[in-house]
């Protein structure tokens, strides 16, 4: 993908794989619009950051699940609502941020227990986009999914074969960035003979976006 003009090298290096992953769920799939309110857990990761910029580009608006307050003002900062799922009822945190009415979608990294709550989070009709499995654990499946009518569904990213929605993700992204509305976050850098250390940063997970290897 060519690098935009108004994003430096690194941050056009941390721009496409986490906004085009996040586009076809949100924008195509769960179809997020105006006055949707989406749920986003692993949220502080490069796909959850892509996913509030996008939200909001769609005038919708974010909530972001981490489980400390450690990232919690960053995700603010970026204007997302944050839950702290270590500390907070998400599921009653959810009902009071849309005066008991649920969230309509939610984008989903964990599956596992977390998936299970964000079904009790959502609002009938309300539909799960479930891109990751962060979790190891089962999950439960909520009794009443059928008669709130929820959907869940699996998105895998396969850019290479379909190539109008290529095209269409990456139009929306360019648009996005090019009217700021659009902009990777970069957690650090590390010359690409530091690679090791890089992982190190990785594997410690306080970190909040992507990690850049420079040549």
């Amino acid at each position: 993908m060519a690098q935009p003009p108004e994003l430096s090298a690194v941050e056009a290096a941390a721009l496409w794989v986490a906004h085009l992953t996040a586009y076809a769920p949100l924008v195509e799939i769960a179809e997020v619009g105006p006055g949707d309110v989406v749920l986003i857990n692993a949220a502080s990761s490069s796909v959850g950051l892509a996913a509030i910029s996008i939200v909001r580009r769609l005038n919708a608006t974010p909530v972001a699940l981490t489980r400390t307050r450690r990232k919690a003002d960053l995700l603010l900062r970026l204007g997302a609502a944050v839950i702290v799922t270590d500390e907070e009822d998400v599921v009653g945190r959810t009902h009071a941020l849309t005066a008991g009415a649920g969230a309509r979608v939610a984008f989903d990294a964990v599956a596992g227990p977390a998936l299970t709550t964000l079904l009790h989070a959502l609002a009938p009709g309300g539909i799960v986009v479930q891109y990751g499995l962060l979790s190891q654990e089962p999950m439960l499946f909520p009794l009443d999914v059928s008669a709130r009518k929820l959907t869940i569904t699996g998105y895998r990213l396969d850019l290479a074969t379909d190539t109008e929605l290529r095209r269409r993700a990456y139009r929306f992204v360019k648009d996005g960035v090019a009217a700021g509305a659009i902009r990777p976050v970069v957690a650090d850098t590390f010359p690409l003979s530091a690679a090791a250390a890089a992982h190190a940063v990785l594997e410690r997970n306080t970190h909040v976006g992507k990690i850049v290897l420079i040549p």
